[in-house]
């Protein structure tokens, strides 16, 4: 497999979008082996845009690691810069749940407060469960859902 070409403005944007993350996997003393490689597999497909840190001193070496990890991951590289290496790879297509049409909003447990009749008193917290076909009012009753109703005169056309 072949390292990912990207265009200028897209590997731009991936940089400015890997500023804030935090290295995921660590390149150690040993190199890069099977293991560190599984890793960072297992991190592209989990994140898509990942930091590893390498653990050399030497800037050939860790640039013949991320030519090695963009070739056999066939991932893209987005920058090297001191011994952090940012790879990006397009994150594998999830598969669709069918969609139940029949199933509706399940229950909820909310919280209500309510106030004191006395001033000073802290608020009762009561938990409450919603069901899907029930609504929570303002002053925290728990009402059916009103049935919409149909237009006539949208029935009519």
């Amino acid at each position: 497999m072949t390292a990912i070409k990207l265009t200028t403005s897209e590997t731009k944007d991936l940089r400015a979008a890997a500023h804030h993350l935090d290295p995921v996997v660590i390149i150690g003393s040993d190199g890069l082996t099977p293991a560190v490689t599984k890793e960072i597999d297992a991190a592209l497909n989990a994140h898509g845009l990942i930091k590893v840190r390498a653990a050399s001193d030497e800037r050939e070496t860790r640039l013949q690691w991320l030519a090695e990890i963009t070739d056999s991951l066939n991932a893209a590289p987005i920058q090297h810069i001191g011994k952090l290496l940012v790879i990006w790879r397009a994150l594998p297509a999830k598969e669709a749940k069918p969609a139940a049409e029949d199933r509706r909003a399940g229950p909820k447990t909310m919280k209500v407060l309510k106030n004191s009749s006395r001033g000073g008193q802290r608020p009762e917290v009561k938990q409450v469960r919603v069901l899907g076909n029930e609504r929570l009012t303002a002053g925290g009753k728990v009402k059916r859902a009103r049935v919409a109703q149909k237009s006539v005169k949208k029935a009519a056309r």
